[in-house]
């Protein structure tokens, strides 16, 4: 072989192989780019746009440690000594712990419902072929379009006739199935190749095989979106909660802050004290869940 493709460790360089040596030659300095004036403008504005959008978060925390609930000098994020009194309040006053883990509860119960529900439909709709998928499929985005309001009195007279008046269940059964995630998960299912469908239909894998270890881990960022909006439509609900529970020991999160709003009407402190309660679980749960929610939403196309 040749020595110009060829040569052996430690043999000297001759006058062929030296010219084609690879020279190493110092690279021109990268000038930096000034950023832009557009550029710096749109992260302005979006600091600004945070600032405003974060001011009252911050402004409910810090009046809930503000002595006596002062609000006569304006929003202000400054306080002189600040106090944790109104917590002791709220919580002397109203069972809080209970309420907060009921409503924890119901939304974890809640939201895994939906899961469950809106995969297996969204993986009937998707992938199964029957007559009649289509218009069923349209009927089940219709009721998107109808009200809770205007269900609340057939749900409370069905719930009476099964005697889940005031109980858990007769929460939890209204929100087991939910129409707007099915139909995001079902966006999500069908962005999957069939062929992965083919490929483990020829191994001998059942529907239900496809479903669990095909399906469900290449639509976990949609499984992520729906499980935040679930949770919170089930943390914040208040109409149904108020008609379907009369014992305090059933009462949620939004039924116990309207109750504080009607014994401390004029005690801010307090009324945002419960108003914090609401608000960091909610909060947490969606910075957890912030990444896969984005590319959910990006991975079925909804814009």
């Amino acid at each position: 072989m040749p020595d110009l493709l060829y040569r052996r460790p430690g043999a000297p360089h001759d006058a062929h192989s030296s010219g084609h040596e690879a020279v190493a030659r110092p690279r021109p300095g990268v000038r930096r780019r000034r950023p832009r004036p557009a550029r710096v403008l749109a992260h302005v504005l979006l600091a600004a746009g945070a600032a405003v959008m974060l001011f009252p978060f911050l402004w409910t925390v810090v009046t809930s440690v503000t002595p006596e609930g002062s609000l006569a000098g304006g929003p202000t994020l400054l306080v002189e000594n600040p106090t944790l009194d109104a917590y002791r309040t709220l919580l002397d006053t109203l069972p809080m712990w209970r309420i907060v883990l009921n409503s924890l509860w119901v939304a974890v119960v809640s939201t895994a419902l939906q899961l469950v529900t809106g995969a297996m439909a969204a993986y009937a709709f998707a992938r199964l072929e029957f007559r009649g998928r289509s218009v069923v499929f349209g009927l089940y985005l219709a009721t998107l379009m109808v009200p809770l309001q205007v269900l609340v009195v057939p749900l409370f007279i069905e719930m009476r006739t099964l005697e889940l008046q005031d109980t858990y269940a007769g929460l939890l059964a209204p929100s087991i199935a939910s129409a707007f995630g099915v139909f995001l998960l079902k966006q999500a299912v069908e962005s999957v190749p069939r062929e992965l469908d083919e490929a483990a239909t020829i191994d001998g894998a059942s529907h239900l095989r496809i479903f669990l270890q095909v399906i469900l881990p290449l639509i976990r960022p949609a499984l992520a979106t729906v499980a935040v909006f679930a949770f919170m439509a089930s943390w914040n609900g208040f109409l149904w909660p108020l008609v379907i529970i009369r014992s305090p020991e059933f009462m949620t999160l939004p039924l116990g802050l309207a109750t504080l709003n009607g014994q401390f009407t004029t005690e801010w402190d307090v009324v945002m004290a419960g108003s914090v309660f609401s608000i960091v679980p909610i909060a947490v749960v969606y910075l957890l869940a912030q990444r896969h929610v984005i590319a959910g939403v990006a991975h079925t196309g909804i814009k």
